[in-house]
C-alpha cells in the first residue's frame, strides 16, 4: 500500500467508530508529514523514523506498507469497525446539512472535511460550527464566522457544493446565539439545545418553539439532546411537550434532524414516529466532528428507512437548488 493512503484509512475507521480523536489525529497529522516529506526521504526508514510527528505506531504503518505489505493495525480496524451500512434510502442521501471543523470542537480542517465529502459522493455539504456561547467547544464569535464563510466557499469543486452554515445555541428564552443579520447570510442554521438540558418541561416547550419559530432556522438539531452510550456516558432526554414543538416545526417548514450518531439515537423513536404523523421534514445529518464521521449517514438513513419515513420528505434527498430555496 501506499503509506499515505494506509495512515489515511486507519484516521478515517478511528474516527467512524468515535475512537479517541487524539489517536485518530495523530494518523492523519502522520499521513500530512510523510505526505510533506522530499520523494527521496518518502522511503528512508531512518530519516521517516526521525521525522517529528512520526511515532512508533504510524512509523510501523508506513514500514509494512513500504515493504509491500498490508499494515497489521490496519488489518485489525478492517476486521472490528463496522462497516458501513447498506441501504436504499443511503444511496439516495445526497449531502449533510451538519457537521464540524477544528474552528470549533472538529479535529480538522475545513478542506479535510470537503475531501471527505468529495469521496463519499456529496454533493453538498454544510459546515455548522458552535456558536458564541458554547465556549467549551470554541464557538464561533460573529467575527470568526465571518473570516470562516469564504473558506467554506472555496471549497466548492468537482461537484462538491460547500455550504455556509452555523449550529447555533438555542438560548433559554430561545432566541437564538448569534447576530440575527449574521444568520441571513448563512445557507444553512442548525438550531440545538446545548444548555440546562434538563429545564422542565413547559419552559422547554416555549424555549424550542420559539426557536423553530424564527424565519432564520432550517433544521431542529438532535431534539431530545439525549446520550444513549458512548465515552461522554448516557444523558436522559429533555422533556417537553412534543407535540407543540413537531407542529411547531410542520408550521414553519424547519426539518426535524434525524442524528446520524449512534451515541444519540435522536430523535428516540416514538418521537420520530409521532413527527412522522404530523407531517414534519427531516434531515438525515452525521453531526461530524471527523472526515470519518461524515459515513455515519448510514445509521440515520436506517433508522429513517425502518421507521418508514418517506424519501421525498428528508432534505437531504433533495438536489441542491431545491434544498437551498427551501433553507432560504
Amino acid at each position: 500500500m501506499d503509506p499515505q493512503d494506509a495512515l489515511l484509512e486507519i484516521a478515517r475507521l478511528l474516527e467512524r467508530e468515535r475512537a479517541s480523536r487524539y489517536r485518530a489525529k495523530a494518523f492523519r497529522s502522520a499521513a500530512a508529514i510523510y505526505e510533506g516529506l522530499p520523494t527521496d526521504a518518502r522511503t528512508d526508514l531512518n530519516r521517516i523514523r526521525e521525522t517529528k510527528g512520526i511515532g512508533d505506531s504510524t512509523f510501523e504503518v508506513i514500514r509494512q506498507a513500504l515493504a509491500g505489505q498490508t499494515p497489521t493495525y490496519l488489518v485489525e480496524l478492517r476486521g472490528e469497525v463496522e462497516p458501513e451500512i447498506v441501504s436504499a434510502l443511503r444511496g439516495r442521501l445526497r449531502g449533510d446539512l451538519h457537521a464540524h471543523t477544528e474552528w470549533s470542537d472538529g479535529t480538522t480542517p475545513i478542506p479535510a472535511m470537503a475531501d471527505a465529502a468529495r469521496a463519499l459522493g456529496h454533493e453538498y455539504l454544510a459546515i455548522t460550527d458552535h456558536s458564541p456561547r458554547l465556549r467549551v467547544a470554541r464557538g464561533l464569535t460573529a467575527e470568526r464566522l465571518r473570516t470562516q464563510l469564504p473558506q467554506v466557499r472555496a471549497e466548492s469543486r468537482d461537484g462538491l457544493t460547500m455550504l455556509t452554515g452555523i449550529e447555533v445555541d438555542i438560548l433559554d428564552d430561545g432566541r437564538l446565539d448569534q447576530e440575527d443579520g449574521l444568520l441571513g447570510e448563512l445557507d444553512v442554521v442548525v438550531a440545538s439545545v446545548h444548555s440546562k438540558l434538563s429545564m422542565d418541561p413547559g419552559p422547554m416547550t416555549r424555549r424550542i418553539v420559539t426557536a423553530v419559530s424564527n424565519p432564520r432556522v432550517s433544521v431542529l438539531g438532535h431534539v431530545t439532546g439525549q446520550l444513549v452510550q458512548g465515552d461522554r456516558g448516557t444523558r436522559p432526554p429533555s422533556r417537553f411537550d412534543a407535540r407543540a414543538v413537531f407542529e411547531a416545526c410542520a408550521e414553519h417548514g424547519v426539518a426535524v434532524e434525524i442524528n446520524s450518531r449512534p451515541e444519540r439515537h435522536d430523535p428516540p423513536d416514538e418521537l420520530l414516529a409521532l413527527a412522522l404523523e404530523i407531517g414534519c421534514l427531516f434531515s438525515i445529518d452525521s453531526d461530524a466532528h471527523a472526515p470519518g464521521q461524515l459515513s455515519l449517514l448510514d445509521h440515520g438513513a436506517q433508522r429513517a428507512e425502518r421507521a418508514g419515513v418517506p424519501a421525498e420528505r428528508i432534505v437531504t434527498t433533495w438536489g441542491l437548488d431545491r434544498l437551498l430555496r427551501w433553507a432560504g
